[in-house]
């Protein structure tokens, strides 16, 4: 049975949803891929205790002293989506990639980058599976859930371990 809350974070609000004992979802408030009423469950407080340490993480990430995750996911999508979230979850803090680059990684060929781009926009965790790292070709900002001002954010934040390509 799902539960979420929706938490104030320094990006503004978040919609963190928890399955049981794991993080299923972390959405912002015009994710482009909106969770459904059942996809949410019940609100609950944000002291509900798994939610509590998903935002205690993500505030550790915001202000510099975390640089990976360690909570219980499950990613539940397609099969295509999952390989690519797969590869997101690779993505060193501070390193970038491109659309195409994850395409050859699975062994698609180059005209896939666009699939790969629709599945990285569907991934229902982010900033926990880092699709804000992914950027486009000529190493311009792309697309986010969140908005080009949060991926730039994050990015920045990111910024001091390097700005190298995965």
């Amino acid at each position: 049975m799902n539960r979420h809350a929706v938490v104030s974070t320094r990006i503004g609000e978040l919609t963190v949803v928890v399955s049981e004992d794991v993080l299923v979802g972390v959405y912002f408030p015009h994710h482009w891929v909106k969770p459904t009423a059942e996809t949410l469950g019940e609100r609950v407080e944000a002291s509900d205790p798994l939610i509590a340490v998903v935002v205690s993480q993500l505030e550790e990430y915001f202000g510099g002293s975390r640089h990976t995750f360690e909570l219980p996911t499950r990613l539940e999508g397609e099969e295509f989506q999952r390989r690519v979230w797969s590869v997101l979850e690779e993505i060193p803090y501070g390193e970038t990639t491109t659309y195409g680059e994850i395409a050859a990684r699975l062994g698609e060929p180059a005209h896939a980058a666009q699939a790969v781009g629709k599945a990285v926009g569907q991934n229902p965790l982010s900033i926990v599976v880092p699709c804000h790292r992914v950027i486009g070709k000529n190493g311009s900002l792309t697309g986010y859930a969140g908005g080009l001002k949060r991926k730039q954010f994050l990015l920045d934040l990111e910024e001091p371990v390097g700005a190298r390509l995965f």
